[in-house]
């Protein structure tokens, strides 16, 4: 990412820490002009602070601290009674962040990026087919288990609603569990079926959960996961470090979700270079959602044995059937 779009990203962070200071700073002035004996008391646990702290430089004695630090303790307590006594929430006058993990500076005490940070970044130079956009309205606040048929066949004896069912409550399960590294086919997850069963829904469904949780999750169509790919691969005249970055992401966000796989032009090129990143994430653990309209079957006749290997061997698979939703 240039040096531009990251200052403009640090900008909005420095902003967001701001806008929480002043927010704080209003609750502040709000409590202290109602009730003053919570103000003193505040007053006298500052304080308070700043005295402990003048001992300690001074090198005084541990039963001076501690004196200290016990008459601190009281009227903190003290405080909190009032507080309770008046319903105002314990952490009222604490300052409160987007991101608890960074504190809204986008970096972790170790030095390294936080996932929002990440996401941030993602986000921004990605395009993703207006994702945030889609997210407001594809998620599971809107999943609708009536919109399936509860009807069964002699060819269907689980009916489309009650197998939908046992989708959601496992992706239910999936995102919960999202951050242990089991190594197994509940780390991954594979939707097929006809147009218009919903595949492409729940994928933006558990997508928006997760961001939510402050995972990084890319969301690419597998034809424009290949433009991604090209751009890396053949660096023509208008090759930059973003597509460099754009091509590492797929490897190193915390979930990757293929949509439509088999829209894109099959060759060996990108019959190689899907089960590259396929291959790489299961080695490192890093989870992955695909949606295909092709059976198992279509699958091992698109594909090399190498993917449909991988495919079957680590990923739970689920069969979508039914009519099309969107014709209701």
């Amino acid at each position: 990412m240039n040096k531009e779009k990251m200052r403009k990203i640090m900008l909005e962070y420095q902003y967001r820490r701001d806008r929480h200071q002043d927010l704080l700073d209003e609750r502040v002035g709000e409590i202290y002009k109602k009730y003053p004996n919570i103000k003193s008391i505040s007053e006298e646990i500052r304080k308070m602070g700043l005295k402990m702290t003048k001992l300690v430089i001074s090198g005084a004695s541990e039963e001076d601290i501690s004196n200290i630090s016990r008459q601190q303790n009281e009227l903190i307590n003290r405080k909190n009674e009032l507080f309770i006594e008046n319903n105002i929430p314990l952490d009222y006058l604490e300052l409160k962040y987007e991101c608890e993990n960074c504190k809204d500076t986008g970096f972790l005490e170790n030095g390294k990026r936080c996932n929002c940070l990440r996401q941030r970044m993602l986000n921004d130079s990605y395009v993703m087919s207006n994702l945030e956009e889609i997210l407001s309205m594809d998620n599971f606040e809107n999943f609708n288990l009536d919109l399936f048929s509860d009807k069964v066949t002699e060819e269907i004896t689980v009916s489309p609603r009650e197998n939908m069912k046992t989708i959601f409550m496992d992706t239910q399960n999936y995102i919960f569990n999202f951050d242990k590294k089991e190594g197994s086919k509940k780390d991954n997850l594979l939707f097929s079926g006809d147009p218009g069963l919903g595949k492409t829904f729940l994928c933006s469904c558990i997508a928006k959960d997760l961001l939510d949780k402050g995972y990084t999750v890319i969301y690419q169509t597998a034809f424009n996961l290949m433009e991604v790919i090209e751009r890396y691969k053949f660096k023509t005249e208008t090759f930059s470090y973003l597509d460099e970055e754009n091509y590492n992401n797929l490897f190193t966000c915390d979930l990757l979700i293929i949509d439509d796989l088999g829209t894109e032009m099959v060759n060996s090129f990108t019959a190689s270079e899907l089960f590259n990143i396929i291959n790489s994430r299961l080695n490192a653990r890093k989870k992955i959602i695909i949606s295909t309209n092709l059976g198992l079957s279509e699958i091992r006749n698109s594909y090399t044995d190498r993917i449909v290997s991988r495919i079957v061997g680590n990923f739970q698979m689920y069969q979508f059937y039914g009519s099309d939703l969107r014709f209701k």
